[in-house]
C-alpha cells in the first residue's frame, strides 16, 4: 500500500510504525516478520494513514535527531537529516581549543529544537538560547528544550535578544528559505510543513535569510561563530551578501552529506577602530 501511494520508503516506514505500536525497534521488527508474528492491533489504520501522505512523525509524534527524540506534529517544521551536518559545524567548533569553557550560543528560528536540543546534549556548558516566533513551533519546541535547559524565548529572529547584545559566541540559524513561487514537490512537505516555516520572504525567499544574518551580526562577540542553512542554489547569494557587508571574516561554504552546499559559515570582524577609519577616509 505505501509504495503504491508514493511513499518514498515505503519498506522502512513499514517497520518504524510495527515499531511503534510495538515499543519496539526495527531489528526486533524484522525479527518477529520472520517468526510470522501478526501484525499488532491499529498497524492497518497506522499504514492507511502514512498512504495518505501524512508524515510518519506526525503519527508516531516523534522525530529522531541525532541523539534526541524530538516531539513533534502539526504546527511545527519536521527537523531534516541534512541540518545534522549543521549542527556538527557548531559542536566541531565549540570543541576546538581555542573555544571558551562555557560557550553561550543562540538558534534563532529554532521550530522543534532540534538544533539548540542538540548543542545542549551534546556540549556540556553551553548556555543555549533558542528563539521561535510561531505560537506552535514555540509549544513543541517548550517540550524539547525545557527538560535540556535550554533557555526558549517568543520572538522574531529579526529583532530577537537585544538585551544579549555582541555576548554570544555563536549565532547558528536554519530560516526558511523557499522562494515565493516555490512549492514543495513532497506531499508531507507541502501539505503538512507549516508555511511560515518554509518561505523565507520576497520572490526570491532571502529576506529571513537575511535577518538572520544582520541579528547574527548584532548577537556575536567580535570572533563570534556565524553557521546558518540554506538551499544548494542559494550558496552564492549568501556568501557574497555575507563578504559584502563587511562584518565577517572567513565566509566559508559547506557540504551536506549528498555533496550539496548546504551551510555557510562566517566570523564576526572586529568593530573598526579609530585609527582604521581615519585610515580609510
Amino acid at each position: 500500500m505505501l509504495a503504491a501511494a508514493g511513499v518514498p520508503s515505503p519498506k522502512v516506514d513499514a517497520e518504524l510504525l510495527a515499531g511503534h505500536l510495538l515499543g519496539v525497534g526495527p531489528g526486533r521488527v524484522r525479527a518477529l516478520v520472520l517468526g510470522d508474528t501478526p501484525a499488532p492491533a491499529g498497524y492497518a489504520e497506522l499504514v492507511a494513514e502514512r498512504a495518505q501522505r501524512i508524515p510518519l512523525q506526525h503519527i508516531t509524534g516523534v522525530a529522531h535527531f541525532r541523539y534526541l527524540e524530538l516531539a513533534v506534529g502539526p504546527g511545527v517544521f519536521i527537523p531534516r537529516p541534512e541540518t545534522e551536518s549543521v549542527v556538527q559545524l557548531v559542536i566541531d567548533r565549540l570543541k576546538d581549543r581555542a573555544a571558551p569553557a562555557h560557550p553561550k550560543v543562540v538558534d534563532l528560528g529554532t521550530g522543534s529544537g532540534a538544533i539548540a536540543g542538540s548543542i545542549a546534549h551534546e556540549v556540556p556548558g553551553a548556555e543555549v538560547h533558542a528563539v521561535e516566533f510561531s505560537e506552535f513551533a514555540h509549544a513543541w519546541a517548550a517540550k524539547n528544550l525545557l527538560p535540556l535547559g535550554v533557555r526558549l524565548v517568543r520572538g522574531d529572529l529579526r529583532d530577537a535578544l537585544p538585551e544579549h547584545n555582541g555576548t554570544f559566541d555563536v549565532v547558528v540559524s536554519n530560516p526558511p528559505y523557499i522562494p515565493a513561487e516555490a512549492f514543495p514537490n513532497e506531499p508531507e512537505v507541502a501539505l503538512h510543513d507549516p508555511p511560515e516555516a518554509l518561505y523565507g520572504g520576497g520572490a526570491d525567499g532571502m529576506e529571513l535569510p537575511a535577518a538572520a544574518a544582520a541579528s547574527a551580526a548584532r548577537l556575536l562577540v567580535p570572533g563570534g561563530y556565524f553557521v546558518m542553512e540554506h538551499a544548494e542554489v542559494q550558496a552564492g547569494w549568501i556568501a557574497a551578501m555575507l563578504e559584502r557587508s563587511g562584518l565577517w571574516t572567513g565566509v566559508t561554504t559547506h557540504l551536506d552529506l549528498n555533496g550539496r552546499e548546504r551551510a555557510t559559515s562566517a566570523v564576526r570582524a572586529p568593530a573598526p577602530t579609530r585609527s582604521d577609519e581615519r585610515m580609510s577616509q
